[in-house]
């Protein structure tokens, strides 16, 4: 299982992969290398909503409260707020960045995918909310509106058209 968390404004890859007598957890904090780790099953117990396990010779007791991608996690004593982007809210967190009109004059895929249908025409005026293209990504289908009332200058991709992450697919300019 693949994720990404916030824990203090610093942003962590974490990687979690379960085998027969152990998990295997690497973590990597933005800009350092990943560091591994394994934790072994007979070293870890489940109870209600918390988990207790040893690792490098401490005890740990974890218990996280949340939804969505805000959790709450009390362990060693104190709180901590972490946010966490499972595969599912990293497509909607890209699509909000990436996919916005962040750029001010392009619309750019927040990640890779297929584009299924594009709703919008070069030279047309489209007012915000509306929808300008739908794209798949990671077996979801992502309507892609208009942030702000634009004038469609170039539609970069066509329907069927697979793109990467960070491609421009549509070109506007801003409705003052």
């Amino acid at each position: 299982m693949y994720f990404e968390a916030v824990l203090n404004n610093k942003k962590y890859k974490v990687d979690v992969h379960e085998e027969r007598h152990s998990w295997k957890v690497s973590l990597q904090k933005e800009g350092e290398s990943w560091v591994h780790h394994e934790i072994s099953k007979t070293d870890f117990q489940s109870a209600e909503e918390y988990v207790s396990f040893l690792f490098g010779g401490k005890s740990y007791l974890i218990d996280v409260l949340g939804q969505d991608t805000e959790y709450t996690v009390f362990t060693r004593n104190s709180f901590r707020t972490i946010k966490i982007f499972n595969d599912e809210m990293l497509l909607h967190e890209s699509l909000k960045k990436g996919g916005g009109f962040g750029g001010d004059t392009e619309l750019k895929a927040g990640m890779p995918g297929k584009i299924i249908e594009i709703f919008a025409k070069e030279g047309e005026t489209v007012k915000a909310g509306k929808p300008l293209l739908i794209m798949e990504a990671m077996k979801m289908e992502n309507e892609m509106r208009a942030a702000a009332d634009v004038k469609i200058r170039q539609i970069c991709v066509k329907q069927g058209d697979s793109v990467e992450n960070g491609a421009v697919l549509i070109k506007f300019d801003k409705i003052e």
